[in-house]
């Protein structure tokens, strides 16, 4: 039970997400679906206190230079890809799994941009399925790699 608390931490924590929940819970030896499935439930739920918060968040966090940065960065980064495919850009945008391109900076990125909430969330859902399912290909991929040599 720790080691699942431990994947729901880690799936909560900006930029690893369920990027580093799954592998590191798949190591610690829990069964990989539930893993799968208990941070792909906790990441999509970010979306919520993200998106509804953003307005007192962003006034707040808008006085660092860090924070006005990493924003531009995001803008920058992903409207292209909303501005030309819309929700799935939205959606591809969360789910390549890479550091910076999560549901934290998706929804921060459809909030900027003035997208509806209810189609951000479709495109947050779209996204993590795609990142939870590439990461957890890989993260078995990787353990059954390991497992043929020990």
């Amino acid at each position: 039970m720790e080691n699942l608390l431990w994947v729901i931490v880690i799936t909560l924590v900006p930029w690893i997400e369920l990027r580093g929940s799954i592998p590191i819970g798949i190591a610690s030896g829990l069964d990989p679906w539930i893993v799968l499935v208990t941070a792909v439930v906790f990441n999509i739920l970010i979306f919520f206190p993200i998106f509804f918060c953003l307005k007192f968040l962003y006034r707040f966090l808008s006085r660092w230079g860090f924070f006005r940065k990493a924003v531009e960065k995001i803008r920058k980064k992903g409207e292209p890809y909303v501005k030309k495919y819309g929700v799935i850009g939205l959606g591809i945008f969360i789910g390549i799994p890479l550091p910076g391109s999560g549901v934290y900076s998706g929804t921060l990125l459809a909030w900027l941009i003035g997208m509806k909430w209810k189609k951000a969330f479709t495109a947050a859902v779209i996204g993590v399925l795609i990142a939870g399912s590439i990461i957890f290909a890989a993260s078995m991929g990787v353990f059954s790699a390991i497992g043929l040599f020990f």
